[in-house]
């Protein structure tokens, strides 16, 4: 059961932690943007060599320096951020690549006084370049999550410090969907998940070239598995449909094509028709999505595209396990 919380009182009761490696500039922006919003910031840097950790010093933050000995992980940086911290405050979580947008942070902690059970409160993440490439529009239309009650957030948020440290913080050997897995726990706890009709943060992805969107669908993929095998036995099934989508239009159909291509080569034509069922799902996406425009024509394109890359990060993640491998992260820029 969750204990009152007294009614926020500003940025005082904020601390900030933020991660990051090689920013540059986008790490600057950031610090900038916190200025005057939150009473402390900690950086927790994983082996920058572009002077990131200078750069946070010298915007007054204070920096951890994680050992790269050890599998890095998004979770473990933000527990080490964590780990500095202490009280019955809360803690804005932010990654290097993004900037707080002015009033958030009250209106965050607003949230937290109009719901009372909440752990978590988060906007509106939004790309600050969707026009550079199609890869950075979807992940801006990615962000645009329903308001209200939500089942979990992303890797910005204003969470209360207390119930975050109370169930262990992240699970620091997820190389991805950590901040659902930790929302997932909350919840089990009693706490609630609110996303608020706010502007929170600009974020830069970054993602202009194919192979950068498909290693990205590609660890989501991993996580989505990953995430099934730790919960999907729960009331909840967690990520087991995400999970059985990617390997059914990513691995299971291509299978059953390369089948129908060989009855084709005997004889059975009818073999290809499986060959329709892409741009069957393509249209029928387009179509539930047409009052986006442009938009939701590319949003279904690579939709369907997406699930090859993120077949195969499920059959990785099952591979590992099977042969008892620690997950290595997947990156993307």
């Amino acid at each position: 059961m969750l204990s009152p919380i007294s009614p926020p009182s500003g940025p005082r009761d904020v601390d900030a932690v933020v991660i990051g490696r090689n920013e540059g500039a986008r790490l600057l922006a950031c610090f900038a943007a916190l200025q005057g919003q939150v009473r402390r910031v900690v950086y927790v840097d994983s082996g920058s060599t572009d002077g990131s950790v200078a750069a946070a010093q010298a915007a007054g933050a204070e920096v951890v320096a994680l050992d790269m000995a050890q599998p890095f992980t998004a979770a473990r940086a933000r527990n080490a951020g964590l780990a500095l911290l202490q009280g019955e405050g809360f803690v804005q979580f932010l990654d290097g690549d993004c900037q707080l947008q002015p009033g958030w942070i009250a209106a965050g902690l607003q949230g937290f006084v109009d719901h009372p059970a909440a752990v978590v409160v988060c906007g509106r993440r939004r790309e600050v370049a969707p026009e550079a490439s199609v890869y950075n529009r979807l992940c801006d239309r990615e962000w645009d999550t329903p308001v209200g009650r939500a089942q979990a957030c992303g890797g910005d948020a204003l969470m209360r410090l207390s119930a975050v440290q109370a169930v262990g913080g992240y699970r620091e050997d997820l190389i991805a969907g950590e901040e659902p897995e930790l929302c997932l726990r909350l919840r089990a706890k009693g706490g609630e998940i609110w996303r608020l009709p706010v502007e929170m943060t600009l974020h830069d992805a970054a993602i202009t070239r194919l192979g950068q969107w498909a290693k990205r669908s590609q660890r989501a993929g991993y996580a989505f598995a990953e995430g099934a095998h730790l919960h999907g036995a729960g009331p909840e099934r967690h990520w087991q449909a995400e999970t059985r989508r990617a390997f059914l239009w990513g691995a299971a159909l291509p299978f059953a094509a390369l089948l129908g291509m060989g009855f084709a080569l005997i004889g059975c034509p009818a073999g290809l028709l499986v060959l329709l069922l892409w741009p069957l799902q393509m249209l029928r996406l387009a179509w539930r999505w047409r009052d986006e425009g442009r938009c939701g024509a590319e949003a279904a394109l690579f939709t369907v595209l997406a699930k090859f890359p993120e077949a195969w990060g499920v059959l990785r993640f099952h591979w590992d396990r099977w042969r008892g491998r620690k997950a290595r992260l997947i990156e993307y820029k």
